[in-house]
């Protein structure tokens, strides 16, 4: 397997990090997989909805609906270039593809008038 590396200047580092990061819209946090959701609300005998109090985990700690992102700027960054690469093949070979698939096709239909 053939390896594609780029060298980024260390002082450069910080910045294409961070551009790749906001280009790409990467949250700084994200919903928590442990927040319960499903158990914030509860009806009471009319119908109406009655907000529980906040979810606590078995410390006692409160469990917030979002934590920071476990996927470094840098994991981020990897990623949309590995998905940019792939996208760009991928819609270079459907052209491909399509271009072949019409080469040579005969798309002439005859027609004519016809007169009672």
């Amino acid at each position: 397997m053939a390896t594609f590396s780029l060298d980024i200047a260390d002082e450069d580092v910080g910045r294409v990090l961070e551009a790749i990061a906001a280009n790409y819209r990467r949250p700084e946090q994200i919903e928590n997989p442990d927040y319960p959701i499903d158990s914030m609300l509860e009806v009471d005998e009319n119908g109406d909805m009655i907000p529980l109090p906040d979810p606590v985990d078995e410390n006692g700690d409160l469990i917030s609906p979002k934590i920071d992102n476990p996927e470094s700027k840098a994991e981020f960054t990897h990623r949309m270039v590995r998905q940019f690469l792939a996208e760009h093949v991928n819609s270079y070979e459907r052209k491909l593809a399509q271009r072949d698939a019409l080469e040579g096709l005969d798309t002439n239909v005859n027609l004519t008038d016809s007169t009672p």
